[in-house]
């Protein structure tokens, strides 16, 4: 299968995927939008109403943490769990075993390109004007993609040989909501050398920080570490693709097996 072809069937099937799971539900598509806006009005209601932790920019600080965050999160959870979920059809068709949790994480993309140019249009509301350092989006956002496409495929392979691995990679989520400065600045921290550190071995922590920097403060994120971040994930990217290509019948004997 060429490249090409790969694409072509990666994003037809994400086309299907996503028309079939809006026929499901009573707002259909609405939901792309609904779904993350709800975590943001929860979190919003505890840290700002309930703990009184608000500061004057603190819905637009929540929007731009949890957006990304929440792309990053059901991506790599649903996608995890798509080589088992088709173990049918892996029995019966010979197809790069990334195929599975790619459509995922392409029905994923597309969600999120609706909620990014819902942001863009909640900070023009609140009057955050735009800028030529938005354009470094566009990096944030193929560095954040590149990250989700590694981590999707890794956690496949894992909870394809022992299922509990979706259980330790939901936790892992929990754990990154916590702790990647969501509703909390990371920048803020009485410990610099803590702030330090949270950005340096945290990859969502240091992206959420990113969006911040570029869409509220109008500052460029730091380079090195976005490189950093950037080789980090192609490495891990091109690290388990190997593997899946190397092991494909190994990887469809433990599907069938689970």
């Amino acid at each position: 299968m060429t490249l090409t072809q790969y694409y072509n069937l990666v994003d037809l099937q994400a086309r299907m995927s996503l028309k079939a799971d809006a026929a499901n539900y009573f707002f259909g598509y609405i939901w792309w939008l609904l779904e993350p806006l709800l975590y943001v009005v929860i979190f919003y209601v505890v840290f700002s109403v309930i703990l009184k932790s608000r500061s004057e920019d603190f819905l637009v600080f929540l929007l731009i943490g949890n957006l990304p965050f929440v792309w990053f999160s059901k991506s790599v959870s649903q996608a995890s769990n798509g080589l088992i979920a088709n173990a049918g059809l892996i029995g019966r068709i010979d197809a790069p075993k990334s195929l599975f949790p790619m459509v995922i994480v392409q029905a994923g993309a597309y969600k999120q390109a609706t909620v990014f140019a819902l942001l863009m249009a909640v900070l023009i509301v609140f009057d955050y004007q735009p800028e030529w350092v938005w354009l470094w989006l566009l990096p944030l956002v193929v560095v954040n993609y590149i990250l989700i496409v590694g981590c999707a495929f890794l956690g496949a392979v894992l909870v394809c040989f022992m299922r509990d691995f979706s259980i330790f990679i939901s936790l892992g989520m929990l754990g990154l909501m916590f702790t990647s400065g969501i509703f909390w600045n990371v920048r803020t921290l009485a410990d610099p050398q803590m702030t330090d550190l949270i950005l340096a071995v945290n990859p969502i922590a240091f992206l959420l920080d990113a969006y911040r920097q570029v869409l509220m403060y109008g500052t460029p994120p730091d380079l090195i570490p976005l490189l950093r971040v950037a080789s980090g994930s192609c490495l891990l990217l091109i690290a388990v693709l190997s593997f899946m290509r190397r092991k494909s019948k190994l990887l469809a004997l433990k599907t069938l097996a689970a």
